[in-house]
């Protein structure tokens, strides 16, 4: 059995209770249906990361089995969920944990208005003052990749590197969110939801009226930074 110094095995043991936990979300908001979608967390202080097995229902997840892995995506072996598969996006999330090291959660959800924007090949303005508060701008389309490999983390790097916004639009599949953790990327992906069906409706009714730059940039940063009881501040970005 494999084991970790007794401060790493305990980010381990939250990390997990974290992300089974957090998945509940997804599926409280209407974000995924059936097994698709899932929620990983960087632990702190170590290489790894932690994830959903593929193809289980929301019903089963738990701490016991989610599914512990390196930064290069591989299960580590001797470890509670190592004898199951991980999620089909485990490639994704390890090639972004790799080479954004300020994030510490990546999810995926298939949510609808999310990814019809996705099916359109077409960034949400930023027209709403939820989106500067959240995005600081409009929220990016990213190239088509075939699920299994890295492709779909190399397109989710290069298109939010030096970007404000926590979510990309990956082109015909859907929305992928990073954050400061697990929860910080379940938030932007409830958020982008929110703002995809809000600015789809106004469309509706005519075209919507963008904010100016100065003032998202002012919205961005009171909602980063002074906004609420302990404010964090933006995912930063190292350079």
């Amino acid at each position: 059995m494999t084991t970790f110094a007794p401060q790493i095995e305990i980010a381990i043991e939250k990390s997990r209770q974290d992300v089974a936990a957090l998945h509940s979300e997804l599926t409280r908001y209407g974000l995924v249906v059936w097994t698709g979608g899932n929620v990983s967390q960087r632990v702190p202080g170590a290489e790894l990361f932690v994830i959903k097995p593929s193809g289980v229902s929301y019903d089963d997840l738990a701490p016991g089995n989610m599914i512990l892995c390196d930064l290069d995506g591989a299960v580590i072996p001797g470890t509670p969920g190592s004898d199951r598969s991980p999620s089909s996006d485990t490639a994704a999330h390890a090639y972004v944990y790799r080479n954004m090291p300020e994030v510490g959660g990546v999810v995926h959800t298939h949510s609808t208005y999310a990814t019809a924007w996705a099916a359109r090949h077409e960034a949400i303005p930023c027209v709403i003052t939820a989106m500067a508060d959240e995005f600081g701008g409009e929220i990016p389309v990213g190239p088509f990749a075939i699920i299994g490999d890295d492709s779909i983390g190399r397109g989710i790097v290069e298109t939010l590197a030096g970007h404000r916004s926590r979510a990309v639009l990956m082109r015909n599949h859907g929305p992928f969110t990073i954050g400061k953790d697990a929860r910080d990327a379940v938030k932007a992906a409830v958020m982008v939801e929110d703002v995809a069906r809000t600015v789809h409706i106004a469309r509706q009714l005519g075209e919507p009226k963008p904010i100016a730059p100065e003032a998202v940039d002012a919205l961005f940063d009171r909602y980063q930074n002074v906004y609420g009881q302990a404010p964090q501040g933006e995912l930063t970005q190292e350079d």
